[in-house]
């Protein structure tokens, strides 16, 4: 079993220098490793509507060069001397954290990604103060406790988009005890986050409702991914239709939208569970929450824990992503792409199989 303690490691990965967002090659050397770290070679990592945020610095806090991807699958090659999960060989998970501070109250609840000293995959720093550097990349080094092993046989790159998009829909509704059969739930938003929702609460029993903001993708939902029934939200007869009849609504929508349409169409203590990234503050009248007990949400990825059990559920239920493999010379393409809203339903590049191009990288400790 080889150790990944001592010596510095380089990798090669493709970074954003400006917000610009336009990402090429670039060198750069790994963070300090100790005995409870992972080496990983990068097999394939998707393509999150949040790495468009972080490279164009959307929120105010990107810091460059950045490498972004945050939904890495890959090949274990090496083990520090304290690993007891992984040995060589493995193929493993990283999703969106790489650190916690292991002592607050979410951390021993197996909640770190709400520990306030989360440490992100990428655009953040590491405890040694060497900034962290995400999956578009040939090689990380993560802490074994924010690594998982992949099921066997799972296609990699069915199981990358579950280490973010996957996690993100099955952790409210776990934690809101919303997984048993025969609940009405709506999902607004049909891109890489909508699209899983709809599958995984397909295969828990659910009657799905996808809300949609125009006619374009009912056959997709419809005949593809299962829903049971697809409303346009600008049509007021139609969400009429559906006024008090959800459990719950997975609201995936990554830009400013009125939430009292979709409160209305929610049950007695029904639940409107928000999941997007907007800066900009949303609205809503209170008598739409009072007179129905109903609850504002708010779910951030999940646990690492949660993220294995929506691994082991996935591969249990037989359910895939649907997804569009690019190689990396292809990533600025695929970014305008999402940005445009114009995938089925994630990208996932396969990083093993590109040309990084070292010899046009930019070179930096």
């Amino acid at each position: 079993m080889g150790s990944v303690e001592g010596g510095e490691k380089k990798a090669l990965g493709w970074a954003a220098r400006d917000p610009s967002g336009v990402l090429s090659p670039y060198s750069y050397t790994l963070r300090s490793t100790g005995p409870d770290d992972v080496y990983i070679k990068v097999i394939c990592c998707g393509i999150c509507h949040t790495d468009i945020h972080q490279i164009k610095n959307d929120l105010g806090m990107s810091n460059y060069p950045m490498v972004p991807g945050h939904e890495v699958v890959g090949e274990v090659v090496e083990v520090g001397s304290d690993v007891s999960k992984f040995t060589v060989g493995d193929v493993v998970g990283v999703g969106v954290i790489v650190g916690c501070c292991g002592s607050c109250k979410p951390c021993s609840s197996d909640l770190e990604q709400y520990c306030n000293k989360r440490i992100w995959s990428y655009n953040d720093v590491y405890t040694d103060g060497k900034p962290t550097q995400g999956g578009f990349a040939d090689t990380m080094i993560v802490n074994q406790k924010f690594v998982v092993k992949i099921p066997e046989g799972m296609p990699v790159e069915q199981a990358a988009p579950l280490l973010c998009a996957g996690v993100t829909v099955y952790s409210p509704l776990s934690h809101f005890g919303l997984m048993s059969s025969g609940l009405r739930g709506g999902i607004l938003g049909l891109g890489g986050v909508g699209h899983m929702g709809v599958k995984i609460a397909k295969a828990m029993g659910h009657h799905v409702t996808v809300i949609s903001s125009s006619e374009r993708k009912r056959e997709e939902a419809m005949d593809h991914l299962g829903a049971d029934d697809y409303v346009v939200s600008s049509d007021q007869a139609e969400m009429q239709r559906i006024a008090d009849s959800l459990d719950y609504i997975i609201d995936t929508v990554p830009v400013f939208h009125p939430l009292e349409p979709y409160l209305a169409c929610l049950k007695l203590d029904g639940k409107l569970i928000l999941m997007g990234v907007i800066n900009t503050p949303l609205q809503f009248i209170t008598p739409l929450v009072i007179l129905g007990r109903k609850v504002i949400s708010g779910s951030f990825i999940g646990s690492i824990k949660e993220t294995e059990e929506v691994l082991a559920f996935c591969k249990e239920k037989g359910l895939t992503s649907t997804i569009e493999v690019v190689k990396i010379d292809e990533l600025n393409t695929a970014f305008e792409r999402l940005h445009k809203n114009d995938v089925r339903y994630r990208f996932v590049v396969d990083v093993a199989g590109s040309n990084l191009v070292e010899e046009a990288a930019t070179t930096t400790k």
